[in-house]
């Protein structure tokens, strides 16, 4: 089994990518509602497989870094011969088998329905509505916690310390998320934020009363 974290060959499929419309903080009319934002490098968006829906074995073929989100993503290959990308749990590697479905084993990035779950799993991309897609724990290192089960709900510790009451129902994955070194990350040069899309700020107190609310103090 492979044990790098990032594939050497990077083999974007091209059918599993779109290239991504640049907005530079603007709306749909055309003005700058969010300063601060423009000029980025090009990116392509992955598109992620967040559902997993269905009764499906597939194998884990490469990881991949993901300029859009601050988590890993994986590519994998069902048994069908169909590909997609899936976020990665940390410690999921190359040639490792994954499944998704309610007789799925509790194992690492495998996806399974929260009432198949044992209490005090760790789990990510959690599903908000059964079938809508995992869209709680999504970030870089971030996981959930299956605290309790309570009728038709179960209750999750989310990252943010809050608890959660969620269907039964609905789907989650098993494992953390890879990156979670990414909040310890500085930008370090200023060309590198640049090409992330943030344009310099100016402080609000060093501008014109007119400008800025902070602004003037003389």
């Amino acid at each position: 089994m492979e044990t790098t974290k990032i594939s050497k060959k990077l083999p974007r499929n091209k059918k599993l990518t779109v290239l991504l419309k640049k907005h530079s903080g603007r709306d749909s009319g055309g003005r700058v509602s969010v300063e601060h934002q423009g000029g980025r490098q090009k990116r392509f968006y992955r598109l992620v497989d967040f559902k997993r829906s269905g009764d499906q074995n597939a194998l884990v073929i490469a990881i991949e870094y993901d300029p859009n989100r601050g988590a890993d993503i994986a590519l994998i290959e069902y048994e069908n011969g169909e590909k997609a990308y899936i976020l990665q749990p940390e410690g999921l590697l190359i040639g490792a088998k994954i499944a998704s479905g309610s007789f799925s084993e509790i194992v690492l990035g495998n996806t399974l329905p929260l009432s198949a779950i044992p209490l005090g799993t760790e789990i990510h991309n959690i599903e908000l509505y059964p079938g809508s897609g995992g869209q709680m724990a999504r970030g870089a290192g971030t996981y959930a916690i299956l605290v309790a089960k309570d009728g038709r709900y179960a209750d999750l510790k989310l990252p943010s310390k809050e608890v959660r009451k969620v269907l039964l129902t609905c789907r989650a994955t098993i494992g953390r998320l890879s990156n979670s070194g990414l909040k310890n990350e500085k930008i370090g040069t200023a060309g590198r934020a640049r090409h992330m899309g943030i344009r310099p700020t100016v402080r609000g107190v060093a501008q014109n009363p007119r400008s800025h609310p902070h602004g003037g103090g003389e």
